[in-house]
């Protein structure tokens, strides 16, 4: 036989030897990687299972249900007082308003006042967010009692109570830029400031808190050039 002929027919053997051990050596790999990924997707199925039963999951979920069952309650519970909503009351409704809840925000008004009607629109958009917070409004005109009391010169007036005591208050738009063109969002923060309501997360700014040029007709005291006078 040709020596280059036996080289080549051994060589080709030894080739062929590698080549099989090279696919024995791989079927053994994909094998064992099949493996490991069976156990541990059992590994998985136990550790949730254990994570079902697990009694410090269970009470962090039960906590959660309470709280949640807690603050519906709450919520419940100030809607029937009135939270939630901007409401016109009386001159005979006002103490049982303002005594009946710990945060009261009450804007004295005047019906014929263009900033009045501002005031109005803000409110009326704030108050839906701030459910710990009674917003109520109660026209000047028909509560000259209160007005005396309370020393109310200048409208709007927007009067903040806390516990039933007035500690602080709004006067026309002396703070809040003394224009009519102030966003909702800017009053919000005034307000969140005056710590009688409390800043909301993710809250989105109201984009129509401007009013169109058109309107900007308002009628102004010409004592006041800041608000409108009773």
């Amino acid at each position: 036989m040709d020596p280059d002929s036996v080289k080549t027919t051994l060589s080709n053997l030894a080739f062929g030897n590698v080549m099989a051990a090279a696919a024995r050596d791989y079927q053994k790999e994909v094998l064992a990687q099949q493996k490991a990924q069976a156990s541990s997707s059992t590994n998985e199925e136990i550790d949730l299972d254990e994570l079902m039963d697990d009694p410090e999951l269970e009470k962090l979920h039960a906590d959660r249900i309470a709280a949640l069952k807690k603050e519906a309650e709450k919520r419940q519970a100030l809607k029937k007082q009135g939270h939630g909503e901007y409401r016109e009351i009386t001159e005979g409704d006002f103490l049982g308003e303002v005594m009946g809840s710990e945060k009261v925000i009450c804007h004295f008004y005047h019906q014929e006042f263009y900033r009045c009607k501002i005031m109005d629109k803000h409110l009326k958009s704030i108050a839906p967010k701030h459910m710990d917070t009674k917003f109520i409004k109660l026209d000047a005109e028909n509560a000259p009692f209160f007005v005396t009391k309370l020393g109310i010169k200048t409208l709007p007036c927007v009067i903040l109570f806390r516990k039933g005591i007035a500690v602080d208050r709004l006067v026309g738009f002396q703070d809040l830029g003394g224009k009519d063109d102030f966003t909702t969002r800017t009053l919000e923060i005034l307000l969140v400031k005056k710590g009688i309501i409390s800043e909301k997360k993710n809250d989105e700014d109201d984009e129509d808190g401007v009013y169109p040029e058109s309107r900007r007709t308002a009628v102004r005291s010409s004592v006041d050039p800041d608000s409108d006078s009773d």
